[in-house]
């Protein structure tokens, strides 16, 4: 048996132990490497930040080569608003995420209370919203492991064909914003969520992820056209962790690259850039440094966003006739 037979075998019975369990527990949150352009992703509280109408969309391409590797889709709409004289944040954000034989869509709908704090803003959000699983069962061919001992073509727990659920999902988040550098932590799956698939199979109590983020915004004194924006984001399940370290070069507050480093084994590059004023577009690959670089050609992300200022003060011109000066 080569390797790749001995591998495939390893991954088919991943999967029999995953969806013969009564209870399936585990992280299924995907990761980006442009995390500090898309914060909302997973920190409701910076829904509103920055005083800007902004809608934005992610996809993320894993593993490029390898079949049946992840493919994430992100999208969300964020706006400001105010009553009185206290501000808000409001969101609606979207997940469709495909990994293997298995699908994630998530809806939510976000929001952020902001008050002024120091220098800057303070904010506490809230997510609520749906989860659905699937399972594309019909697309199991175990035909190599019959009379194996492993299973029977005849057993119930294995499914036949697509199996899907949908629950209830909530995450929670604070969100700390200068002019300078930015901070956040939040945590996501805070409730704990059954999705039931059918009568032997069920997920029950999806593992919530915590997240810390931050980043800071350096202008050199004598060359203010150029700034260096590192950040970093540490995130954990509480069973394992992994973080990302980034370097980003601005100029001219249009114009950006850098490099990341994943704790768990992969460089990242990234550009950015502002094709006009207010619209991003942005790009990464992600290579890993293990064996995995040798069978795909790494992880790909195409980011682009639009923002535009909704709270800008009205423009009003009032005039006097000469008559009653």
């Amino acid at each position: 048996m080569n390797i790749n037979e001995l591998v495939k075998r390893y991954i088919v019975l991943l999967v029999l132990a995953v969806v013969s369990a009564e209870m399936v527990d585990a992280q299924f949150d995907p990761q980006i490497g442009q995390y500090m352009y898309l914060p909302t992703a997973y920190n409701p509280a910076a829904a509103g930040e920055g005083d800007l109408m902004k809608v934005a969309g992610l996809h993320r391409m894993q593993y490029v080569d390898i079949a049946n590797a992840p493919m994430s889709t992100y999208f969300s709409f964020t706006s400001p608003f105010v009553i009185g004289k206290t501000k808000h944040g409001a969101g609606v954000r979207f997940l469709n995420d495909k990994y293997g034989l298995f699908t994630n869509q998530t809806l939510h709908v976000q929001y952020a209370y902001r008050q002024r704090l120091g220098k800057g803003y303070l904010s506490a959000g809230v997510d609520l919203g749906f989860v659905n699983v699937g399972f594309k069962g019909d697309s199991v061919n175990l035909d190599e492991f019959e009379g194996t001992g492993y299973h029977t073509s005849s057993d119930e727990v294995i499914p036949k064909g697509s199996k899907s659920g949908m629950g209830f999902d909530m995450g929670v988040g604070l969100y700390y914003s200068t002019n300078k550098w930015w901070v956040g932590a939040s945590y996501s799956h805070a409730v704990s969520t059954k999705i039931v698939w059918d009568e032997y199979t069920e997920l029950k109590g999806l593992r919530g992820t915590m997240y810390v983020a931050g980043g800071y915004h350096y202008r050199f004194k004598h060359h203010k056209e150029w700034q260096l924006q590192p950040s970093a984001m540490v995130m954990t399940d509480f069973r394992s962790w992994d973080a990302n370290l980034t370097l980003m070069c601005d100029y001219k507050d249009r114009y950006r690259w850098g490099v990341g480093y994943r704790i768990a084994g992969s460089v990242n590059l990234l550009v950015n850039v502002d094709i006009i004023s207010g619209l991003s577009l942005g790009y990464s690959c992600e290579l890993p440094t293990n064996k995995l670089l040798l069978e795909s050609y790494g992880t790909h992300e195409i980011y682009l966003a639009y923002g535009f200022d909704i709270l800008k003060p009205k423009r009003t011109n009032k005039y006097k006739s000469v008559r009653y000066l």
